[in-house]
Protein backbone atom coordinates (compact mmCIF):
# COMPACT_ATOMS: atom_id res chain seq x y z
CA UNK A 1 0.00 0.00 0.00
CA UNK A 2 0.91 3.51 -0.39
CA UNK A 3 2.15 6.04 2.52
CA UNK A 4 1.54 9.59 2.16
CA UNK A 5 2.17 13.02 4.13
CA UNK A 6 -0.74 15.06 3.82
CA UNK A 7 -1.86 18.36 4.43
CA UNK A 8 -5.48 18.77 6.30
CA UNK A 9 -7.79 21.49 5.51
CA UNK A 10 -9.85 24.03 8.07
CA UNK A 11 -13.26 22.72 9.32
CA UNK A 12 -15.38 25.02 7.05
CA UNK A 13 -13.50 24.30 3.96
CA UNK A 14 -13.17 20.62 5.14
CA UNK A 15 -17.45 20.69 5.38
CA UNK A 16 -17.40 22.36 1.64
CA UNK A 17 -15.60 19.41 -0.11
CA UNK A 18 -17.92 16.80 2.02
CA UNK A 19 -20.52 18.30 1.17
CA UNK A 20 -19.04 18.17 -2.70
CA UNK A 21 -19.08 14.15 -2.02
CA UNK A 22 -22.10 13.91 -0.45
CA UNK A 23 -23.96 15.83 -3.44
CA UNK A 24 -22.29 13.25 -6.02
CA UNK A 25 -23.15 10.50 -3.68
CA UNK A 26 -27.03 11.33 -3.18
CA UNK A 27 -26.60 11.62 -7.16
CA UNK A 28 -25.50 8.09 -7.36
CA UNK A 29 -21.68 8.96 -8.89
CA UNK A 30 -18.67 7.63 -7.46
CA UNK A 31 -16.90 10.02 -5.10
CA UNK A 32 -14.60 10.26 -2.12
CA UNK A 33 -16.68 9.97 0.88
CA UNK A 34 -17.20 5.83 1.03
CA UNK A 35 -13.39 5.61 0.85
CA UNK A 36 -11.41 4.31 3.86
CA UNK A 37 -14.43 4.82 5.40
CA UNK A 38 -14.06 7.05 9.04
CA UNK A 39 -10.03 7.68 8.13
CA UNK A 40 -10.42 9.72 4.52
CA UNK A 41 -10.85 13.91 4.56
CA UNK A 42 -10.15 16.13 2.24
CA UNK A 43 -6.48 16.92 1.94
CA UNK A 44 -3.75 17.39 -0.15
CA UNK A 45 -1.10 14.82 -0.81
CA UNK A 46 2.55 16.48 0.02
CA UNK A 47 4.63 13.42 -0.86
CA UNK A 48 3.35 9.32 -1.66
CA UNK A 49 5.95 6.38 -1.81
CA UNK A 50 5.56 2.64 -1.43
CA UNK A 51 6.51 3.42 2.67
CA UNK A 52 7.22 6.54 4.73
CA UNK A 53 9.18 5.37 7.62
CA UNK A 54 7.54 6.11 10.71
CA UNK A 55 10.92 8.52 11.49
CA UNK A 56 9.72 11.30 8.85
CA UNK A 57 7.03 11.84 11.45
CA UNK A 58 10.16 14.13 13.81
CA UNK A 59 11.95 15.26 10.86
CA UNK A 60 8.75 16.98 9.71
CA UNK A 61 8.67 19.02 12.93
CA UNK A 62 9.92 22.11 10.87
CA UNK A 63 6.95 21.96 7.97
CA UNK A 64 4.04 21.75 11.05
CA UNK A 65 5.43 24.82 12.99
CA UNK A 66 4.70 26.24 9.42
CA UNK A 67 0.76 25.97 10.08
CA UNK A 68 -1.67 27.60 9.56
CA UNK A 69 -1.35 29.26 6.40
CA UNK A 70 -3.75 29.78 3.47
CA UNK A 71 -5.25 27.72 0.78
CA UNK A 72 -7.66 28.38 -1.82
CA UNK A 73 -8.76 26.00 -3.55
CA UNK A 74 -10.46 26.43 -6.93
CA UNK A 75 -11.61 25.41 -10.36
CA UNK A 76 -12.07 21.83 -10.74
CA UNK A 77 -9.27 19.77 -12.38
CA UNK A 78 -9.00 16.32 -14.42
CA UNK A 79 -6.66 13.54 -14.18
CA UNK A 80 -7.05 10.83 -16.82
CA UNK A 81 -6.62 7.24 -16.55
CA UNK A 82 -7.60 5.48 -19.60
CA UNK A 83 -10.77 6.49 -20.27
CA UNK A 84 -12.18 7.81 -16.97
CA UNK A 85 -11.48 10.50 -14.93
CA UNK A 86 -10.19 11.87 -11.64
CA UNK A 87 -12.36 14.62 -10.83
CA UNK A 88 -10.55 17.20 -8.06
CA UNK A 89 -10.56 20.95 -6.92
CA UNK A 90 -6.98 22.20 -7.84
CA UNK A 91 -5.45 24.55 -5.10
CA UNK A 92 -3.78 27.22 -6.04
CA UNK A 93 -0.06 26.66 -5.95
CA UNK A 94 0.99 29.75 -3.71
CA UNK A 95 4.50 30.56 -2.81
CA UNK A 96 3.85 29.32 0.27
CA UNK A 97 2.24 25.65 -0.44
CA UNK A 98 5.35 25.15 -2.60
CA UNK A 99 7.68 26.15 -0.25
CA UNK A 100 6.24 23.74 2.40
CA UNK A 101 5.77 20.98 -0.83
CA UNK A 102 10.16 21.40 -1.80
CA UNK A 103 10.68 21.39 2.39
CA UNK A 104 8.25 18.15 2.88
CA UNK A 105 10.22 16.13 -0.19
CA UNK A 106 13.56 17.15 1.05
CA UNK A 107 13.09 16.21 4.97
CA UNK A 108 11.00 13.00 3.93
CA UNK A 109 13.96 11.44 1.33
CA UNK A 110 16.18 10.20 4.04
CA UNK A 111 12.95 7.89 5.48
CA UNK A 112 11.70 6.05 2.85
CA UNK A 113 11.91 2.18 2.46
CA UNK A 114 10.25 -1.14 1.29
CA UNK A 115 7.68 -2.44 3.37
CA UNK A 116 10.64 -5.45 5.60
CA UNK A 117 12.24 -2.06 6.46
CA UNK A 118 15.42 -3.65 4.93
CA UNK A 119 16.35 -1.93 2.05
CA UNK A 120 15.92 1.37 1.04
CA UNK A 121 12.65 1.57 -1.10
CA UNK A 122 11.94 3.07 -4.62
CA UNK A 123 12.37 7.37 -4.72
CA UNK A 124 9.04 9.57 -4.29
CA UNK A 125 6.41 8.87 -6.44
CA UNK A 126 6.74 10.59 -9.61
CA UNK A 127 3.62 12.28 -9.02
CA UNK A 128 5.02 14.10 -5.82
CA UNK A 129 8.43 15.14 -7.27
CA UNK A 130 8.66 19.25 -7.46
CA UNK A 131 7.76 20.00 -11.03
CA UNK A 132 5.38 17.42 -11.08
CA UNK A 133 3.27 18.03 -8.72
CA UNK A 134 -0.13 18.87 -9.11
CA UNK A 135 -1.87 20.08 -5.43
CA UNK A 136 -5.00 19.02 -5.31
CA UNK A 137 -8.45 18.17 -3.48
CA UNK A 138 -9.78 14.91 -4.82
CA UNK A 139 -13.66 14.59 -5.21
CA UNK A 140 -14.20 11.82 -7.15
CA UNK A 141 -12.14 8.68 -9.05
CA UNK A 142 -12.83 6.37 -11.92
CA UNK A 143 -15.69 8.80 -13.52
CA UNK A 144 -16.64 7.99 -16.57
CA UNK A 145 -16.86 10.47 -19.58
CA UNK A 146 -20.93 10.36 -18.75
CA UNK A 147 -20.78 10.98 -14.92
CA UNK A 148 -18.00 13.28 -15.50
CA UNK A 149 -20.49 15.73 -17.47
CA UNK A 150 -23.08 15.16 -14.37
CA UNK A 151 -20.88 15.50 -12.27
CA UNK A 152 -19.82 19.05 -13.15
CA UNK A 153 -23.33 19.95 -13.82
CA UNK A 154 -23.80 19.55 -9.82
CA UNK A 155 -20.96 21.05 -8.53
CA UNK A 156 -20.17 24.91 -8.28
CA UNK A 157 -17.63 24.60 -10.45
CA UNK A 158 -17.27 28.45 -10.09
CA UNK A 159 -16.66 28.68 -6.65
CA UNK A 160 -13.61 29.26 -5.06
CA UNK A 161 -12.90 27.98 -1.42
CA UNK A 162 -10.54 30.58 0.83
CA UNK A 163 -9.45 28.42 3.72
CA UNK A 164 -6.35 27.54 5.44
CA UNK A 165 -4.31 23.93 5.62
CA UNK A 166 -4.09 23.51 9.85
CA UNK A 167 -2.57 19.88 9.69
CA UNK A 168 -0.13 17.64 8.85
CA UNK A 169 -1.01 14.15 8.91
CA UNK A 170 1.03 10.57 7.94
CA UNK A 171 -1.23 8.07 6.07
CA UNK A 172 0.05 4.47 6.63
CA UNK A 173 -1.72 2.60 3.87
CA UNK A 174 -0.26 -0.37 5.11
CA UNK A 175 -1.99 -0.21 8.74
CA UNK A 176 -5.05 1.75 7.20
CA UNK A 177 -3.81 4.70 10.18
CA UNK A 178 -3.20 8.74 10.13
CA UNK A 179 -0.60 9.93 12.58
CA UNK A 180 -1.13 13.86 12.98
CA UNK A 181 2.00 15.31 13.31
CA UNK A 182 1.00 18.94 13.51
CA UNK A 183 -1.10 21.84 13.53
CA UNK A 184 -4.75 21.35 14.64
CA UNK A 185 -5.74 17.83 14.77
CA UNK A 186 -9.19 18.02 12.81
Amino acid sequence: MVHSLELLLDEASDQYIRDEWHTLHDAGLPNQSTIRAGSNRPHVTLAAAERIDATADAALVPVSLRLPFTAVLGAPILFTQGSRFTLARLVVPSSELLSVHAQTIRLVAGHLGDADHHNAGPAMMPHSAPGRWTPHVTLARRLEPDQLVRALALLRTRATIDGSFVGLRHWDGDAKTEHILGGRAC
